[in-house]
């Protein structure tokens, strides 16, 4: 199959394409480094022509309220480009519990995405991931003050992003789902509890603090971000550190 990958050389879209690739597909990535605007729309025709799936993984490059405008216009564009060229397939990344958090402008965003898509008219996949490990070291920061770490209690069943990358690529060459599907690692810890265990295991000693309105995941409400009922990722958050 030939597949365009739109934000293919990302943290996600590069290991799809190199996934892809291994299984004999044509995999190729396009992103502002390849002359392809999402925004704009510059290069977007000619990067999806002829392809039979399309994988966007481009993202916000903010996540206020400015995210709501990135997702309403690079998704209608990329719908645009898909249908004059024929693509039969779109698939897109989103987040587990992304519809049950109202109160951030990202997630939000997220939804929009995913409406837009599902009302575009092509085919379409969404694959919806629990929170990455590679951003627990963004999470710290956002709330560290000295040598404090400030974080809620939040459940979270962190994933890693090679486990994305192989269930994005996994969906991008099966039949459509038209629908959502739900993908997350095999562990649920606290958000307090994953950064103790993460300062640790790399010598910081930085203190953790449990504090229920510390950073974004302080408005999620329960345990929205798990899902016990998703395809569980093989990698254990402890094995990823290692």
């Amino acid at each position: 199959m030939k597949v365009a990958v739109i934000g293919g050389t990302g943290l996600i879209g590069s290991q799809v394409v190199r996934n892809l690739k291994a299984a004999g597909h044509e995999a190729v990535p396009h992103s502002h480094s390849t002359g392809v605007d999402v925004i704009s729309g510059q290069g977007l025709d000619e990067a999806v022509a002829g392809a039979d799936v399309v994988v966007n993984t481009t993202n916000s490059p903010t996540f206020d309220a400015a995210s709501l405008t990135f997702f309403q216009t690079s998704m209608d564009n990329l719908l645009a480009a898909a249908r004059k060229g024929g693509v039969g397939h779109i698939v897109i990344l989103s987040i587990v519990g992304v519809d049950q958090v109202p109160e951030l402008d990202y997630y939000r965003a997220k939804v929009l995405q995913e409406n837009i898509l599902a009302a575009g008219g092509v085919p379409y996949s969404i694959v919806r991931a629990t929170q990455f490990m590679e951003f627990m070291d963004d999470v710290l920061s956002w709330t560290t003050e000295g040598d404090t770490v400030r974080l809620p209690a939040t459940p979270i069943q962190p994933i890693a992003a090679r486990d994305v990358a192989d269930a994005v690529a996994e969906v991008a060459v099966g039949a459509p789902l038209n629908g959502i599907r739900n993908i997350a690692g095999p562990e649920v810890f606290t958000l307090d509890e994953l950064g103790r265990t993460t300062l640790s295991r790399k010598g910081d000693d930085r203190d953790v603090v449990t504090d229920p309105t510390a950073g974004m995941f302080a408005v999620v409400k329960g345990d929205v971000l798990t899902d016990p009922h998703a395809r569980l990722a093989p990698t254990r958050y402890e094995d990823w550190l290692s």
